[in-house]
């Protein structure tokens, strides 16, 4: 099993230190300054102080990522387009997917509908880039000849459940991200041994499924109590992924029989 790498400090300064091109995908869910409390005031930022700050890592992210690299980040609906914008105008980064991640659980409204959804904005460095297809293919629905049979394409709606408050696996951190939707962006954009990079390491979700998928985590963390916290996760036994797109359990319905 390979070790994982957990850094106390602030990305933006740990991030000038690394070496350039030696990442081969980051997973990014850094603050959406939106109030959140994370125990440093970090996401309570003054609108050009916040745009500041992405820029400053984003911009560190794109020297330390290999030319076949991929960086996915996760981003709330104040900031998704200005992140898009600076990606792709600033950047020139590749745009590739939009992907959203639907939840069945969240915070409800009585005026307005209520968010059920995250966005996560997928880039590559290259047009030449890491993409595991049959590693996170899920079942067909329907059997199809034409259809291939080892399962289709995910798309771009993912369906994984919050790890509610009261599971086994849920952390103290307050935006915890489900292991299964991490493990799609994992399988699909690196490769064993590869080195995975999350700037914000927060619960350390993202370690914890590269040490499982054997690739080398790096995560920066600026929350010494998080750094515990991702630590103490790292020791503990593994038993399965904490989540789980429902369509992983499907069987097609019309599949042939067998003839025994």
């Amino acid at each position: 099993m390979i070790d994982q790498k957990i850094i106390l400090g602030d990305a933006n300064n740990i991030l000038p230190n690394m070496e350039e091109e030696s990442v081969s995908l980051v997973v990014a869910d850094p603050p959406y300054n939106i109030g959140k409390n994370y125990g440093n005031g970090s996401d309570v930022k003054q609108f050009d102080d916040y745009m500041k700050f992405t820029r400053i890592w984003l911009n560190h992210i794109y020297k330390l990522l290999k030319p076949d690299g991929t960086l996915y980040v996760f981003m709330g609906y104040k900031f998704v387009s200005y992140l898009y914008g600076i990606l792709d105008k600033e950047l020139g980064m590749f745009f590739n997917s939009w992907i959203t991640w639907h939840y069945t659980q969240g915070m409800g409204k009585t005026k307005g509908f209520s968010p059920r959804h995250d966005d996560i904005l997928m880039f590559t460095k290259s047009k030449d880039f890491v993409f595991n297809i049959d590693d996170i293919r899920v079942p067909q629905k329907y059997y199809r000849k034409r259809n291939n049979m080892k399962g289709a394409n995910p798309g771009d709606v993912w369906q994984f459940s919050h790890i509610h408050y009261s599971h086994p696996n849920r952390q103290n951190h307050p935006t915890q991200k489900p292991e299964g939707l991490i493990e799609r962006i994992v399988r699909a954009s690196s490769n064993e041994g590869d080195i995975v990079l999350d700037p914000f390491a927060g619960s350390g979700t993202t370690l914890r499924v590269c040490q499982q998928l054997g690739r080398k985590g790096v995560g920066i963390e600026i929350n010494s109590e998080y750094v515990t916290l991702c630590k103490n996760r790292l020791q503990k036994k593994f038993v399965g992924f904490d989540s789980v797109d429902p369509r992983m359990k499907r069987v097609p319905f019309d599949q042939p029989k067998l003839n025994l």
